[in-house]
């Protein structure tokens, strides 16, 4: 009897004897496709340091390989800084130009990290859906700064107008597109796969994105608040970098071994320190303190500004146990400083303590698929995003401090909730600050 019920369960209807939890294998995955082959992957993905153009490669090919990696890095620091130079001397429109550049390279380099991890053959529409959903993404957040800084010149477009008042509607219904659009792409047996690559996709927007995004509103709000952070991480990782090459004995984390503590706090010092030089020396110019505005009189962005008080520089009293030392040495009881300058070692203080941080983060990224860089593309360093990794975090940071403790409304954001109004509206609220203004004797009534 057991006999034959054996047989019943194992047979199909054609007669051949057949496992049923097979049917089950099937539709999850094959065993081959289950399994994540992390040393085949890291065959298949660049290796940045290892990379090096083969005129320089025959000049240092004599030293230490110590040395050898001393001197690539330390040839393509200074290029990379020259270049940033040369694209702040290019103004607002070359730094975002280039933040959107970098942005697309970094999305990149973390996609290809996906599609090596999940091996998905077969299906050409999935890569296509993550340069939509970057699209997508790129749409509904640059459109937002469209609308709060050029609000006075889109409103006067009849059709530009429609996309303004319909911007988040038109951005969702995008989304949505992309959305069904992967739903239609599901694969028998790559179900698992192509979810998981779903999720990289959107972790990788969140991270790149909406981090552009926020950079590029810093850039709004002055070329200071852009290029001094910037600055910071980048003396942060060279000092770091010099003082753990020269002094480092002591490990700091598991994540990154070569990283010592001699570095993180000489990096530190030298961060403070140096941020503090660059924000006196940059707010003395305009073209670094004024944020960027369109001007309905020139009918252009401008740069030029009333000097906010932030950028002028003040008197502050010293502690009294401070005094008491100024006294011996015969000095003034206090001390003169730009106001920026305090908010600049706020961001000095982040950019040495919790940036680094964001490399940590990347290093065990990239431990956990057995690599050593995103991308080849700059010799010595990796990929732009091992690059970037930190930039992100603080952008954030200056982003979130901007907006708690230095930002105010702006006209044109004011503007443009009063373009979204209905006419009557406008008049109404037109009527009322003409009144209060000619109350409080801002404006003559005649």
């Amino acid at each position: 009897m057991s006999e034959l019920r054996q047989r019943t369960v194992g047979e199909s209807s054609a007669g051949v004897v057949r496992d049923p939890s097979e049917d089950q294998r099937e539709d999850i995955e094959s065993e081959d496709d289950a399994k994540l082959e992390v040393d085949e992957l890291a065959k298949t993905l660049p290796q940045g340091t290892d990379h090096t153009p083969g005129i320089l490669e025959s000049v240092v090919s004599g030293l230490p390989e110590r040395w050898k990696n001393w001197v690539i890095r330390g040839i393509f620091t200074w290029v990379m800084i020259a270049g940033f130079c040369l694209i702040i001397y290019g103004g607002p429109l070359a730094l975002m130009v280039t933040t959107l550049i970098v942005q697309v390279k970094c999305f990149a380099e973390i996609i290809n990290i996906g599609y090596a991890v999940y091996r998905i053959h077969g299906l050409p529409w999935f890569r296509s859906l993550s340069w939509y959903f970057l699209i997508t993404s790129n749409y509904f957040f640059y459109g937002e700064n469209l609308m709060d800084y050029f609000a006075v010149v889109i409103n006067r477009t009849d059709y530009l107008r429609v996309l303004v008042t319909y911007h988040r509607f038109i951005s969702f219904c995008l989304y949505i597109v992309g959305f069904v659009w992967f739903v239609l792409s599901l694969v028998k047996k790559y179900y698992m796969k192509q979810f998981s690559l779903f999720a990289w996709t959107h972790v990788a927007l969140l991270i790149v994105v909406t981090q552009s995004y926020l950079i590029i509103q810093n850039i709004f709000e002055g070329l200071i608040w852009f290029i001094v952070p910037v600055s910071m991480i980048v003396i942060n990782d060279v000092m770091a970098y010099v003082f753990g090459f020269f002094f480092g004995r002591t490990p700091l984390i598991k994540l990154s071994p070569k990283k010592t503590w001699e570095g993180f706090i000489g990096g530190g010092i030298s961060t403070v320190i140096l941020g503090l030089m660059m924000s006196y020396v940059m707010c003395q110019y305009r073209y670094f303190v004024c944020p960027i505005e369109y001007s309905e009189s020139l009918g252009r962005m401008t740069m030029d500004c009333e000097v906010s008080s932030l950028f002028r520089p003040q008197e502050y009293v010293l502690p009294e146990s401070l005094q008491a030392f100024t006294r011996i040495v015969n000095l003034k009881p206090s001390v003169t400083l730009y106001p920026f300058m305090l908010h600049s070692l706020s961001m000095s203080v982040f950019s040495s303590v919790i940036g680094p941080f964001g490399g940590f983060f990347a290093s065990g990224f990239k431990r956990a698929f057995k690599i050593k860089d995103f991308g080849d593309v700059i010799p010595g360093h990796g990929g732009i995003m091992d690059r970037f990794d930190c930039q992100y975090l603080m952008a954030t940071f200056v982003n979130v401090y901007i907006s708690s403790f230095i930002h105010t409304a702006s006209p044109q954001k004011l503007l443009q909730l009063v373009y979204n109004l209905k006419p009557e509206q406008q008049l109404q609220l037109f009527t009322a600050l003409r009144d209060s203004l000619e109350h409080r004797g801002l404006l003559n009534a005649s």
